[in-house]
């Protein structure tokens, strides 16, 4: 699948997250953005943050295995990863974006 395709059919907690925090989110993010051979779901260049939504298909030891994998050589380069669950999203949501709020100003300020 391409990003565009992503785009067009993100999950229900992306949706949330993208409609009713990261689309009008003062620094601008993008979703589901190419980063090397990468889609990542969410992309904050100023803070050189990604936020990653996982669903249950990340849970089993290969997928974890090539999210840890994955993780490393994002984060080689200079890109902060931060994952929340669907759960997360969808039972936590006002401190899912406080956290992401802390995080994009801590690392802004790192600048």
């Amino acid at each position: 699948m391409n990003a565009q395709s992503l785009r067009k059919n993100m999950t229900k907690e992306e949706r949330h997250l993208w409609h009713d925090f990261l689309k009008t989110y003062p620094v601008k993010f993008y979703r589901q953005r190419r980063i090397d051979n990468f889609i990542v779901d969410f992309y904050c260049n100023p803070a050189k943050l990604i936020i990653e939504i996982d669903g249950g298909q990340h849970y089993d030891e290969d997928a974890m295995q090539y999210d840890i994998n994955r993780t490393k050589i994002l984060t080689d380069r200079g890109i902060h990863v931060i994952r929340f669950t669907n759960l997360d999203i969808a039972q936590h949501f006002k401190e899912v974006c406080m956290e992401i709020d802390l995080c994009v100003q801590a690392r802004l300020l790192k600048k």
